[in-house]
């Protein structure tokens, strides 16, 4: 399955909101989170409702919305919900992962906080 990706995966826990209509046709909007994400897709978790491949769904990160398909989705063994795989229909830097914004990150130096007793 990895010789097919195109674009490699950063796993990263967002918060995002998913809306669309599952597999029963009902529309739907619940508060889940990504596992993983890439430029032109995400791995989602939490995800209660069941959703047909190939479906499409909008999915809001920040103030930032973006159209997605399913391209896979299985359920969690002992649990009342799926993880899901999605592609971007339409390229939108949904996550801040463009080339400019990569550059940017990797130009910084790295900081590090330390804690003052007492402070």
């Amino acid at each position: 399955m990895d010789e097919k990706r195109r674009h490699s995966r950063i796993k990263a826990v967002l918060p995002v909101r998913v809306s669309g209509d599952d597999i029963s046709g009902n529309a739907y909007s619940e508060l889940v989170h990504t596992l993983d994400i890439t430029e032109w897709g995400a791995r989602l978790g939490s995800v209660r409702h069941s959703l047909k491949v190939g479906a499409l769904i909008t999915l809001q990160y920040k103030q930032h919305k973006a159209t997605f398909r399913v391209v896979w989705s299985e359920p969690v063994p002992g649990r009342s919900e799926h993880r899901i795989g999605l592609q971007a229909v339409n390229h939108k830097d949904l996550w801040g992962l463009g080339a400019e914004s990569r550059a940017q990150v990797l130009a910084q130096p790295v900081q590090f906080a330390t804690a003052h007793a007492g402070a």
